[in-house]
């Protein structure tokens, strides 16, 4: 297997996984305290996490099907980023703890860039 479909397959997976499990399989507790901390009420914080769930898993399949779009590898790169600086604005905490978004992040942004320069020596 080359590394275009290695980044292909594991950032298309880490964003279905993180919105199906965490957010609309099973509402994880840190999920429900990140949305809670915007000051919203409980039923609403819920519709907002299954909403962002939702998204991710459309995101990740998009991402799938035209994982070599320049303009969805550089969204996967931003929105890891503001993702990242969420958390460190919000719960900063959460970035020394285990799997953290640091350690998760990372690499998927390492990932698009292997696929943007990958597409880039292509052409």
């Amino acid at each position: 297997m080359d590394i275009n479909k290695i980044s292909r397959f594991v950032i298309s997976f880490s964003w279905i996984y993180h919105g199906l499990f965490p957010k609309i399989l099973w509402v994880a507790p840190l999920e429900k305290q990140m949305t809670a901390g915007f000051g919203f009420s409980e039923e609403i914080s819920y519709l907002i996490t299954k909403s962002a769930g939702i998204s991710e898993i459309l995101f990740g399949i998009v991402f799938f099907i035209f994982y070599r779009s320049k303009f969805l590898n550089y969204l996967n790169i931003v929105g890891l980023i503001g993702l990242l600086g969420f958390v460190a604005l919000l719960n900063p905490y959460l970035l020394i703890e285990a799997f953290n978004p640091i350690t998760t992040n990372l690499p998927l942004i390492a990932f698009s860039l292997v696929l943007l320069m990958n597409q880039h020596d292509n052409n």
